[in-house]
This record gives structure tokens, sequence and C-alpha cells, in this order.
């Protein structure tokens, strides 16, 4: 979990009682339903006047149903001195509301599954429960309440503290992961995605709660979220209790700040290296790769699995089966902006580093020598295909996975990958490969 902190003081006490009452005197009397927008593959979009997107997935063979906000927040957002408000800020939204006093008692009492996660790109809240119109209305209430309602007190942000501090150092004292973040954080300049989501633990220590606050109210808004419901569920009873929740929040009349920066192309490779005591070492290498609503990023997912799936992979072949490592690994999140193609290799400490690091960018960067075949492609194609399947089939993961791909700029960009990587040639990779993976880019 990663958080933030809870709105707060008085002020926003009496603002949480308005809030419930309007909502319960203004909705009954409103019959405007959310507007039907596009349904692709079973899954519909719906908007509110105010901004708020919704999207409904029945699935009637499930005994439980879902409900996750999303909020288009993430630690790209941050500012100067912000480090870390985001994550900081999801935590703080467990901390309560007027009707909500206890959120994490309401939801244990209930039977539920709930977290909340902060990424690059989007926050997001989610609780999965027993099939029923109370437990919906409940998680529906719950959601559209804490969007405006948190109570963001000094008191519940000083407790706060040491629980973000210890996820913090925990990030710390994991040396694949301090030596990871040092990698991304050398690639980027000037974009935020190069710093750590859990953020500076000066930021963290020293936020002061009215910064945290004005951050609540400038990204938590009507107009900057998404509410999916999947599950067992009657739709026209969803669309009314979304109406009737969060149909009366108001869009601010503030403009929805965006950003806009822009990482300059490399010009040149950047090498980092961090020393810790530990009984292995780890080489990595990074690639500037394009965002996940690129069409050419399926092709590099593809390349990435084709290079380390175990055990037909290039890179687990020179490596692991020659006890140069014993583990390679890479990660190609798709992202909002252009992102990391990220390789790693964990290597024996009887063994050289030097050697190593030669194997894995010989491997990486000569790929025209020795071109990616169609076989392998289509081998790494039934892979990931057979995994969105499997995840499509758990609608708590699904209902995620629409939430990150939605924050990427479309949530139909689920659906829209899922095309492009069908049709993705090993022509096509290859051309990916040499593009990408060369010096100047790393």
């Amino acid at each position: 979990m990663f958080s933030q902190s809870l709105f707060g003081a008085k002020p926003m006490a009496y603002a949480a009682l308005g809030f419930w009452i309007s909502l319960n005197a203004i909705a009954f009397a409103d019959d405007k339903m959310p507007e039907k927008i596009t349904t692709v593959e079973g899954i519909t979009e719906y908007a509110l006047d105010n901004g708020l997107k919704v999207l409904l997935f029945q699935d009637r063979s499930q005994p439980k149903v879902t409900v996750n906000c999303t909020i288009f927040v993430g630690s790209r957002h941050e500012g100067y001195g912000e480090a870390g408000m985001a994550h900081l800020l999801e935590h703080m939204l467990f901390k309560g509301t007027e009707l909500h006093p206890d959120i994490p008692k309401s939801l244990k009492d209930r039977g539920a599954d709930f977290n909340g996660t902060t990424w690059l790109d989007r926050t997001n809240y989610y609780e999965t429960l027993p099939a029923g119109d109370e437990n919906l209305e409940f998680a529906i209430r719950l959601e559209a309440d804490r969007l405006v309602n948190s109570k963001i007190l000094g008191e519940d942000l000083q407790k706060e503290f040491s629980v973000v501090r210890s996820e913090f150092e925990q990030g710390e004292n994991n040396p694949v992961g301090v030596l990871m973040q040092r990698m991304h954080s050398t690639a980027y300049q000037w974009h935020n995605y190069g710093k750590s989501t859990i953020g500076n633990r000066s930021d963290i220590e020293r936020v002061p709660v009215d910064s945290l606050r004005a951050f609540y109210r400038k990204y938590y808004r009507p107009d900057n979220a998404m509410l999916i419901v999947a599950g067992n569920f009657d739709q026209d009873k969803a669309l009314g209790l979304i109406q009737k929740y969060f149909g009366v929040l108001s869009r601010p009349k503030t403009p929805l700040p965006q950003t806009y920066t822009v990482e300059p192309p490399q010009d040149g490779d950047r090498i980092t290296t961090v020393r810790r005591v530990a009984d292995t070492q780890y080489i990595g290498a990074v690639y500037h790769i394009p965002a996940g609503s690129d069409p050419l990023f399926p092709a590099v997912e593809i390349l990435s699995a084709v290079l380390t799936d175990v055990p037909s992979g290039r890179l687990y072949k020179a490596m692991v089966e020659t006890n140069q490592a014993t583990f390679v690994g890479a990660d190609a999140p798709s992202l909002h902006d252009p992102g990391l193609l990220t390789f790693l290799a964990q290597v024996p400490k009887d063994k050289s580093i030097d050697e190593a690091r030669k194997t894995l960018l010989d491997t990486l960067e000569n790929l025209a020598d020795q071109p990616i075949t169609q076989a392998e492609v289509d081998r790494v194609r039934r892979q990931l295909l057979n995994q969105r399947e499997m995840l499509a089939a758990k609608t708590q993961s699904l209902a995620i996975s629409l939430s990150d791909w939605a924050a990427q700029g479309d949530w139909r960009l689920y659906f829209l990958f899922r095309d492009n990587l069908e049709k993705t040639t090993a022509q096509e990779v290859q051309q990916v490969a040499q593009r990408f993976l060369v010096r100047n880019n790393r």
C-alpha cells in the first residue's frame, strides 16, 4: 500500500455532513442516469455530468463484486518537495470520513478483500465483497465519500509517518530494489518516472499537512476519477447508486492540472554503481521505450519475453545455462509516457561481474547477427495471451488492469494491445530491438 494524507480538520467535517445530506436529499429527486458512452466485449463505459467515468462489467458466475475507484494521480504528478505525496495520501484515505470514521473496520466487518495502491500514473482503491445490493451500495457510497470528504488530519499524518517510513526503509534495505531505482533515476534526467513512488525520506517526514490537503483537493475530484464495478451485480441498480452518490459531487471550477515534461533523447550510455554488503551481485541494463499506447509496445513486450523466458530465452541460455548468472529477468511496464525496458541478472559472488556485463550487453545489443525468429514470437505470444486470459477470469484482477490502461489514456487500450499483439511479426520485433537496444539509449 502506498499512501498520502487525510483531508482535514473541522471545516472538512462540516463539509462531509453537508455532502451526506445533499446525497440523500437530491439524488432521489434526480431521475437522470449516467450517459452510456460505448460497450466493448461486455464492458460498458458511462459518464456523469461532473466528469466521472464509469466502467461496468457483469459476471454472474462470480459470488462477489469488486468496486474500484481510480484517481488519475501518481508519482508522475508530484512537484518539487512532493516526492511520495501521492503514496502518502493513499494511506491517509483509509483514516476515515464523518460518514465512515473507521474504513478498515467497516470493510472487514463485511468480509471485504480491500487495498489501495499507488503507481506512477494512478492511485486506486478497491474492495471485493460478497455479492449483494447492500454491499454494492456500501462500496459505492464509501468511494464517493472518501473521494472528497477524507479528513486529512495532522494527528493522523503523524501516526502514519512510521508506517510509510517502514515501507521506505524496507526498500532501502533491498540492494536489488535500490539498484533498479538508481538505474531508473539515471535514465531520466527530467521526467518524474525517474523518481521512486515511495518518495524521498525528507519529503515524507517533513511534508506539511496543509500541503497534503492542497494536493488532495487538486487531484481528488470526479473529473479525474474512474469507478469500475465488476462481478455479480445488477447493472441498473449500480447505475442508480452511482448517480445517487457520485452524481451530487460537483466538478471543481479550477482546471485539472496536466503534466507536460518530455524526457529528451539520450545522447550516450550512462552507468551507475551501487555498493552494498551482500552475498550476490546484480547487473542490469535499462533502455528507453515507447508509452503503453504506442503501436510498437506489443513488440516490446514480445522482445522482453523472447530474451528472458525460462528456459528458452536468449539471455537465459547465454547467462544461466553457462553459469554466469543464476537468474535473468525483464520488466517493461506500459505507462502514460515513454517508459523503460529493464533487464536484470543475478551473478554469483564467485563469478566475474565484468564477464557477466559483457555477455548481457552482447546478447541484448547484437541481435542483428541473430535476428528474432517467427517461432520465438509465436511461442511468446501464446504465453502472453494465456496469461491475459487467466487474469481476465478474475474480476478483481481485470478491474485493476482496466484502471492501469485507463491511466495510460484510455481503458480500451486493453483490447487494442491484444489486437496488436496477435498480429505482431518477427520482423517488427527485430526492428524494435535494433531501434531501442542500442548503447546510446542505454
